[in-house]
């Protein structure tokens, strides 16, 4: 892998039917870190990655993979670069979680390529990393939530890919999960120098994983870059609409959002910082 694939949006609009979601967006994904992408519920965030994902077509405006519009590529050549896990994936019924991880590698499969040793072991390492191997042998529809969301994040990561995509990949996991997943994947990004984009609803996970930081309201980017430069009361307030205080995380430095709740403290009493 390597951190020499661009993506990038220009212009971009967003619908679905004549709803607008996305409108004129344009955002560069710096290569080889990994980007947190954070917002209020409906703000457009699942809507954009579908968008650079080539999950949904712009109604304006243009995605490019490499300089190239995105949609004129090769559907197997994006495939073999991009990666996707979408939110809420649904996996064919009776299918065996190596049978599901396996698909991740679809995308190399040539028309007379047959199954490899390379295959094998990217499979294999997916689901190590993934803590699944003991589940190789399940029906997908055995699981639970949290252990198929660890079977999907298997698939996405046995595809290889240069750029990798996530719609909340901690969904439905437990705490201890949630970060050896975000762990994982900065491993992945630090080994391999995997351009990594997700979609995160916990603000302070976000603060301290993300090299850079997409703030987003309305189908618009309010504030984007490092977190410590993006997380202030003011842009919290403004673009999650909640009050708050700022403290340094205690174990990686970044912006720590403390929300303040009416029950918990009066207007006079919110610090700007702790």
């Amino acid at each position: 892998m390597t951190a020499g694939h661009t993506l990038s949006t220009e212009d971009l609009r967003l619908a679905y039917d004549s709803r607008e979601v996305i409108s004129g967006l344009s955002l560069e994904i710096p290569p080889g870190r990994i980007t947190m992408i954070v917002g209020p519920n409906a703000c457009g965030k699942s809507t954009l990655l579908r968008g650079l994902a080539r999950l949904l077509a712009p109604s304006a405006g243009v995605v490019r993979l490499d300089g190239e519009s995105i949609h004129g590529l090769p559907p197997k050549e994006v495939a073999a670069t991009l990666g996707i896990l979408p939110q809420s994936p649904v996996a064919p019924a009776g299918i065996t979680v190596t049978d599901l991880v396996s698909r991740g590698r679809y995308p190399h499969q040539g028309w007379f390529r047959r199954w490899t040793e390379e295959d094998e072991e990217a499979v294999a390492e997916a689901l190590r990393a993934t803590d699944v191997a003991e589940l190789a042998a399940r029906d997908v529809d055995e699981l639970s939530g949290g252990q198929r969301q660890r079977v999907w994040i298997a698939m996405a990561l046995a595809q290889r890919t240069d750029l990798l995509l996530l719609d909340e990949p901690t969904t439905y996991l437990d705490i201890t999960h949630q970060i050896e997943v975000l762990d994982l994947l900065t491993d992945l990004n630090r080994t391999h120098g995997t351009t990594i984009v997700v979609v995160l609803h916990d603000l302070n996970l976000a603060c301290r994983y993300a090299d850079h930081l997409v703030a987003m309201r309305g189908g618009e980017v309010r504030a984007e870059g490092p977190p410590a430069e993006v997380v202030t009361e003011e842009t919290v307030s403004e673009v999650f609409g909640l009050r708050c205080a700022l403290t340094p995380d205690p174990v990686s430095g970044t912006p720590l959002i403390v929300p303040v709740g009416r029950h918990h403290c009066d207007e006079a009493q919110v610090p700007k910082s702790i």
